[in-house]
């Protein structure tokens, strides 16, 4: 597949993972929870299971706050590995998610495609609370941001999406989806039939059997030229 169809007016983007650094950071947030405990923990295997419940709490309903979802996914992980859970545990993880940076190339690579005409919005699967230091990071180029808090659901749910199509007054053909998750946002491209563009940062994350997306790029930076090519810039 490649980019088709008319000039998007929106670009939407997920934000951990493609804007911001989240593997990076959840590692450090997890070594600040877990040094303190005495014992030498795998991270790797632990963040594995904090995912593992994470996702799995999304899915419930009600519907329960990203805060709400970290707090108790850090605490069954704990449970898990047999280490005694703080409320100030998870204090210190969703206030280290609020900080954590994006990418270096985003915030000029978002310059130059709100230079050419794009307007941007952010769809994440979090709270309004927390996202927001992420975004006050990304120098204003950030339209509008749709989080889970205000559509009440999960990525892949198509909930957030609609709601997020919604809010800015689009159809499916008035954007393209950027995006560093296949079990999320392709996930949910490969149910509503939007455009996307998966950046693979190299991180191991498998693209979906079933499903390909339009463009696959390794670094944000390489999105304009694909729009260069395509006519769009």
């Amino acid at each position: 597949m490649t980019l088709s169809g008319n000039r998007p007016t929106w670009l939407t983007f997920d934000c951990y993972g493609t804007l911001i650094q989240w593997d990076e950071g959840l590692l450090a947030a997890m070594d600040a929870i877990l040094s303190p405990k005495g014992r030498d923990i795998d991270q790797a295997a632990f963040i594995a299971a904090y995912d593992r419940h994470e996702h799995q709490l999304e899915e419930q309903k009600p519907h329960r706050s990203f805060k709400q979802v970290t707090a108790l996914a850090l605490e069954l992980a704990m449970k898990e590995f047999g280490l005694p859970f703080d409320p100030a545990d998870a204090d210190l993880l969703t206030s280290s998610i609020g900080r954590m940076p994006p990418f270096p190339e985003v915030v000029e690579t978002l310059g130059r495609l709100k230079a050419a005409g794009f307007r941007i919005a952010i769809i994440s699967n979090t709270d309004d609370a927390i996202i927001g230091g992420n975004v006050a990071q990304l120098d204003g180029f950030v339209d509008r941001v749709i989080t889970a808090e205000q559509a009440e659901a999960y990525k892949p749910s198509p909930q957030i999406f609609r709601h997020a199509w919604k809010t800015l007054g689009i159809g499916i053909d008035d954007l393209v989806h950027i995006c560093a998750s296949p079990h999320l946002d392709l996930a949910a491209a490969r149910e509503l039939g939007f455009r996307t563009i998966w950046v693979d940062r190299g991180t191991g994350r498998k693209p979906l059997s079933d499903y390909r997306p339009n463009e696959i790029v390794p670094t944000l930076d390489k999105v304009p030229g694909l729009f260069v090519a395509n006519g769009w810039m």
